[in-house]
């Protein structure tokens, strides 16, 4: 495409956005388990409102935008009211979890290196689970990553005593999830805590997935272990907003114990021609409209709100974990928020994944070991039904083809 001569009217280029988009994933409908939070319509207008509201200001500008720098402020205190942040932690805003995950990994260098630890390469211990947003993090800073087994029991749950055995005098940081996502199971944290105090271990949380979740499905009720500041090892942490913070993207917070600790994350600069520049994040432009947005939908939801809307999504799950057993499921380990994995034990999961896509539904997998996966949202609580309905036939379809291709195996060497 070549930028035209002369520009089009508005309806135009929005009949051309509408065509543009007429083969995306149709996730206002429910159908869609992955990528998306759908927390409804009303949220989505908050969102949209909100965003707008301040789409053009820049949050680089702390002087310039007060008010910004006000919400974000803002923002971060909430977090760490839900966190059991002590006196005196702290954080900031990022793009995404990527983002909140780097620039963890970053301070957690800066602030080995400032006390003479990991004179050689510097290393990192995660569970087999973690997130890739470490490695892509790692790759950027030539740090070393070690992945670790996990335990052996069918929990899906990090193996502290193994991770143990790969930390050395140049580890910089242990890693457990809460949850992970492959799998939706959190991670011992507590042990995992325990052996960060024992080894002088930085240990970070991610929490991008479950830190504006858990916290709500804990008040509800369920059965959520400590996993956030309240452990005393856990240094810092990531926790997404544009999950189940149901804020626009890209909004994600990376949080600390102390300010101390995030004193090593800012970058800045005054060797150059220019003034002068702090950035708190890898980020120059912030944009503005990703804090207001965050900022609006935390104070609109509330935690009434969050508890309302937590509830609905855990019930779901519960509602799918029993009507996929029913088709002969395994859940994989004992998830307790809205991520689960499952598989059949006769059935291979990349073939029933590709009959439900071919029925509309477009989710996720996860190879280790092979299953599908559910991210569900509060508006999958009106769709679970269908989709076990039509699970249960892409199940008979699978069945069908291998039977086939047995038929067909047997006639050729018959």
């Amino acid at each position: 495409m070549r930028m035209p001569e002369k520009g089009q009217d508005w309806e135009a280029v929005r009949a051309m956005l509408e065509e543009r988009g007429a083969n995306d994933a149709k996730w206002r409908d429910g159908r869609t388990a992955v990528y998306v939070f759908n927390a409804g319509e009303e949220i989505e207008q908050v969102q949209k409102a909100a965003y707008t509201a301040f789409m053009s200001e820049n949050g680089l500008g702390p002087m310039a935008f007060p008010s910004l720098a006000q919400m974000e402020k803002d923002v971060i205190s909430m977090a760490l009211g839900l966190l059991h942040g002590p006196e005196g932690a702290t954080g900031a805003m990022t793009s995404g979890g990527t983002d909140s995950i780097t620039m963890a990994i970053k301070t957690a260098r800066d602030y080995a290196r400032s006390n003479g630890m990991a004179k050689e390469q510097a290393n990192i211990v995660l569970p087999q689970s973690a997130h890739l947003a470490f490695d892509k993090a790692a790759h950027l800073m030539d740090i070393e990553i070690r992945r670790v087994p996990l335990k052996s029991d069918g929990s899906y749950r990090a193996d502290p005593e193994a991770m143990s055995g790969q930390l050395d005098a140049n580890t910089i940081m242990m890693v457990g999830s809460a949850p992970n996502f492959p799998h939706g199971i959190i991670d011992p944290i507590e042990a995992l805590g325990d052996l960060a105090r024992e080894k002088n271990v930085w240990l970070h949380v991610d929490a991008c997935v479950g830190g504006y979740f858990a916290p709500f499905a804990r008040m509800n009720g369920e059965n959520v272990p400590p996993f956030d500041f309240e452990v005393e090892g856990v240094m810092s942490m990531s926790a997404d907003l544009h999950k189940y913070g149901y804020a626009a993207k890209g909004a994600s917070t990376v949080l600390f114990r102390s300010d101390d600790l995030y004193a090593f994350m800012p970058f800045k600069f005054d060797g150059w021609s220019g003034a002068p520049m702090t950035t708190p994040t890898l980020a120059g432009t912030r944009p503005g409209g990703a804090i207001s947005a965050a900022w609006a939908v935390m104070n609109y939801l509330g935690i009434e709100g969050y508890k309302a809307l937590q509830g609905r999504v855990c019930e779901t799950r519960k509602r799918a974990e029993s009507g996929l057993k029913a088709l002969g499921f395994e859940v994989l380990g004992q998830p307790v928020l809205g991520l689960v994995a499952f598989r059949h034990p006769d059935l291979h999961s990349f073939a029933l994944y590709s009959e439900m896509f071919h029925r509309g539904w477009f989710t996720s997998v996860t190879k280790e070991p092979r299953s599908l996966h559910l991210m569900l949202s509060p508006k999958h609580a009106d769709v679970i039904d269908d989709y076990l309905r039509d699970l249960e036939s892409a199940c008979a379809a699978v069945r069908s083809g291998e039977a086939a291709k047995k038929e067909q195996v047997s006639a050729r060497y018959s």
